[in-house]
């Protein structure tokens, strides 16, 4: 960060506190939105006739929309359009979101619309995240860069206590309504990005504007293929997404099952929301205690037993009480692992290695919808709990080596 301060612009000392606010509050309001409609998306689609393989389909798709492109988006925003591409995507996703509010308002649209509408919102809000991943090392100096990612971290988590409980009472209300927030929170997003005063390009001596496309969007790819520490990193966040998601869609289908509305499912979100905030605002403090290697180890071989009891689980407070206490581990580990990726990634490299790691972990959440609406449709309800405690139990055997735990060790991440 000390070579931007000689370019600095007047006042340009206060852009790094004032902005970090402002780019929280476009992550908390995009998230709040998100969260909102995103919780009851599927409630729309059961509500209309279609099974829950259906609905996996389309959550997977709408995921997965976003992964060829995020990459390219990345090498142009390390190029210097970071912003442009955050603003403009932000702009298409509240259109798309106000477009699928007025379509539930006129009416029942077909599935064709819904369909349109949420893969235009997820790859626009792809193209963003591919952009933004850069941001906080441009903002925030690398001695605040830990607590930065865990104040990130804590409004994801947030928004999963208020937003799913919000989208779940506004759907009682009318089922237009958490689509209407989400655009909302979209245009907050894109007038924050827009006040945002710190210069957001890439340094200009790590510009290769010669070379070709394909080659800059795999610099990303080669710097994670070299490094230990992320490799470990793309291996446990693709994991953890596609467990996490998986799960989620498991509660889904089990609350559905039992005949529970809206409303209970967004209040069993909201308690493992605020148990993520929780686990988002110990990590800094946990990590500093126990150091990494410990962590990550520990935090994965505690989701193993909890993932595996809630395929037994019967009723919400169960569920509740299970899916809280994975949500409240998990952001031990991953702000941990996030914070060590900006610790170790040059600036002007972020948003590529970014979109590699993001790619992966995004893979797995287009593809954690899929298989838990085929095991639940195809073997049994506790189908999809059983298989992600398979697959936590290999990466917290995977986790525990010796060359893994080194990697982890401060100052032997390359």
């Amino acid at each position: 960060m000390e070579r931007y301060a000689s370019d600095a612009r007047p006042l340009r000392h206060q852009a790094p506190a004032r902005d970090f606010r402002l780019l929280w509050w476009a992550n908390a309001g995009d998230a709040l939105g998100t969260q909102a409609s995103g919780a009851v998306l599927p409630l729309l689609l059961l509500g209309l006739g279609n099974s829950p393989q259906t609905v996996g389909l389309m959550a997977g798709a709408s995921t997965a929309v976003g992964l060829l492109l995020g990459p390219f988006v990345a090498v142009v925003a390390d190029r210097g359009a970071r912003r442009r591409v955050m603003l403009a995507s932000a702009t298409v996703s509240a259109l798309a979101m106000g477009a699928l509010s007025l379509s539930l308002t006129v009416g029942t649209p077909p599935l064709g619309v819904i369909l349109a509408a949420v893969l235009i919102e997820r790859l626009a809000t792809a193209c963003f995240e591919a952009a933004a991943r850069g941001t906080v090392a441009l903002i925030c100096p690398g001695p605040a860069q830990p607590r930065a990612v865990a104040r990130l971290a804590a409004a994801d988590q947030g928004a999963l206590v208020i937003g799913p409980a919000l989208g779940g009472a506004l759907y009682q209300v009318a089922r237009v309504l958490p689509f209407l927030a989400d655009a909302l929170s979209y245009a907050v997003t894109a007038l924050c990005v827009r006040a945002l005063r710190t210069d957001l390009d890439a340094p200009a001596a790590a510009r290769t504007p010669g070379e070709g496309l394909l080659r800059e969007t795999a610099a990303g790819l080669r710097l994670v293929r070299a490094t230990p520490l992320l490799r470990l990193v793309l291996l446990w966040t693709t994991t953890v997404n596609l467990v996490v998601v998986a799960l989620y869609y498991g509660v889904v289908f089990a609350l559905q099952r039992d005949g529970h509305g809206g409303a209970l499912l967004g209040a069993v979100l909201a308690v493992s929301g605020a148990a993520g905030l929780a686990g988002s605002l110990a990590a800094p403090r946990v990590a500093k205690r126990f150091g990494a290697p410990r962590t990550v180890t520990a935090v994965t071989w505690l989701l193993v037993p909890l993932t595996a009891a809630l395929a037994a689980s019967t009723g919400a407070a169960a569920h509740a009480a299970l899916l809280g206490c994975v949500c409240l581990l998990m952001p031990l580990a991953a702000v941990l692992l996030q914070a060590r990726v900006l610790q170790t990634t040059a600036p002007a490299l972020q948003a590529r290695t970014g979109a590699v790691l993001a790619t992966a972990s995004t893979g797995a959440a287009a593809l954690a919808p899929v298989l838990a609406g085929a095991l639940a449709d195809r073997v049994s309800a506790a189908a999809p709990a059983l298989g992600c405690a398979a697959a936590l139990a290999l990466l917290a055997a995977h986790t525990s080596r010796r060359p893994v735990r080194r990697a982890l060790t401060p100052g032997a991440g390359r």
